[in-house]
């Protein structure tokens, strides 16, 4: 018996396991995939140093400063900067759009104070942004927003960017300057062994059952509960999809071992076109400018959106999916001996520090911890 039974080893998984053993309690966590981690998941490729995040290229970054603290207890992080290339019709531009991508794709030479009006002048008038593209346009303008926004949305949703909510795109930001730094976050950086070693920190000494499908025998791992079951998983799973399956957006990757010392400069580089089929490339190499690697090889990694529900990524949040939710969420109230987490459970778009604050939230109000 186990005071809680932990469904996922992804950072609400792991980080509410290593608090709940940390103040006293048994735990056992339970994961579905052959090794721990979830989406942040990373490895060294064969026989290389290049470590490899097997679901797409991961920055940590936060202005919190005990969150901070607390991972650093499990990692050391190098300080790495994310900054993003795109491309367009063969021409690399900088992302997010900054002074440098308006001077570049207009081919002008604005001031700072000069972009607001200018970028006004292209923005047409939608006082009410009701979508995605609505939103773009109104911040951006309509050159800008098919050049580098509307290919890459259709691309990464699967559907026209006007039947996306206009809140999606309020995460990419623009600037009148040349800064080119993708977050402002006070700390930024990668994990220099990886991620995988931060999960093996926080669940030493905790019991891990890999391969472990918690629906295929739920009966008897709620019985091997004292306390509470902590789930983590996709909320319409969990309640046997009796309102409808939720929409989400997954991806696949395509690894090639090249035999070249740089493929393309920079650890990510954007597709903004539709006819391209894959969003972007990674190159993980350029994570970790503190490593010396072999000079004859790297490895790329290109990355195509798809739709795959026994791997779900993204939440969509059509309008379908709200009223959905709310259907789930009312009956998430009613499982009294359960705590739900994380992007899966909740259904909402997380980086990975926020995923982190949340279970630590959630193991404070739990167990009492301060």
């Amino acid at each position: 018996m186990y005071d809680y039974v932990v469904v996922g080893s992804g950072f609400f998984g792991a980080v509410f396991a290593q608090q709940a053993r940390e103040n006293g309690k048994s735990v056992i966590v339970l994961e579905k995939r052959d090794h721990i981690g979830g989406n942040c998941y990373s490895y060294n490729y064969e026989d290389t140093e290049i470590n490899i995040h097997a679901y797409g290229t991961h920055i940590f970054h936060t202005n919190n400063k005990p969150l901070w603290d607390y991972i650093n207890r499990f990692t050391e992080f190098n300080r790495y900067q994310h900054r993003v290339l795109t491309t367009h019709k063969d021409q690399v531009y900088s992302m997010p759009i900054n002074l440098g991508t308006v001077n570049s794709f207009y081919g002008v030479n604005l001031k700072p104070k000069e972009v607001e009006d200018f970028l006004a002048s292209k923005r047409g008038d939608i006082s009410n942004p009701s979508n995605l593209e609505e939103k773009a346009i109104s911040l951006i303008g309509k050159d800008l927003y098919e050049a580098f926004i509307k290919g890459y949305t259709m691309k990464q949703w699967g559907c026209d960017p006007t039947k996306l909510p206009a809140s999606i795109i309020t995460r990419l930001p623009v600037r009148n300057s040349y800064h080119d730094s993708y977050f402002n976050d006070i700390y930024q950086g990668i994990p220099l062994e990886g991620y995988t070693p931060i999960f093996t920190r926080m669940l030493e000494g905790i019991p891990v059952e890999l391969g472990i499908d918690f629906f295929e025998d739920q009966s008897y791992w709620r019985d091997q509960c004292r306390e509470k079951v902590v789930y983590t998983g996709p909320i319409d799973r969990y309640f046997d999809y009796q309102f409808g399956s939720l929409n989400w957006r997954s991806v696949r990757f395509e690894m090639d071992h090249v035999p070249l010392e740089d493929y393309q400069g920079t650890s990510v580089m954007n597709y903004a076109d539709a006819e391209i089929p894959y969003t972007r490339i990674h190159e993980p190499k350029h994570l970790h400018l503190e490593k010396t690697h072999k000079p004859s090889e790297t490895v790329i990694i290109r990355e195509y959106s798809q739709v795959d529900n026994d791997a779900p990524y993204y939440p969509v949040n059509f309008e379908e999916d709200k009223t959905m939710l709310k259907q789930y969420q009312d009956l998430q109230l009613q499982e009294k001996n359960m705590i739900f987490g994380g992007r899966l459970a909740q259904y909402k778009y997380y980086d990975m520090h926020q995923v982190i604050a949340s279970a630590l939230t959630a193991a404070k109000q739990e167990l009492g911890v301060s």
